[in-house]
């Protein structure tokens, strides 16, 4: 049997600052821009989670819609939403909340949940045109 694509669709909103203490005020400001602001900035990121497999010949389904948005609220969202991702976080303590660390961690989170015959893809929106996608 062929495999075939579940996609969820959820969002949270979340604050960080894009930094790299290892670099000097003017390369981080160079670097990030905007995103370097010390008083934060946010976004609405929109989240696409997407579970491939085959279908279940019982149930009908790869997997069930309801238990994909279960995880990623449980996960993801509880964990993120209206937080500072640098400050409330423990994720992200010493990681730089880039869109594409943010999506390596979301994934890193459902992975473990998720029956490993099912491949995963996360797809990350931190803007209308920003989007990454992991893995690639």
């Amino acid at each position: 049997m062929s495999k075939i694509a579940v996609y969820r669709k959820e969002h949270f909103n979340a604050a960080h600052r894009l930094h790299n203490p290892e670099l000097s005020v003017e390369e981080n400001a160079r670097l990030y821009g905007k995103c370097n602001s010390p008083n934060y900035h946010g976004h609405n990121y929109e989240l696409t989670v997407c579970v491939k497999g085959e279908v279940d010949t019982k149930t009908g389904y790869v997997i069930d819609t309801k238990e994909i948005s279960r995880l990623v609220r449980e996960e993801v969202v509880e964990r993120f939403d209206h937080r500072n991702l640098n400050l409330d976080t423990k994720e992200f303590k010493n990681l730089n909340p880039t869109a594409e660390n943010i999506a390596i961690v979301i994934y890193d989170l459902l992975r473990p949940k998720i029956d490993p015959k099912h491949d995963l893809k996360i797809t990350l929106y931190e803007t209308e045109r920003n989007f990454v996608e992991y893995p690639a």
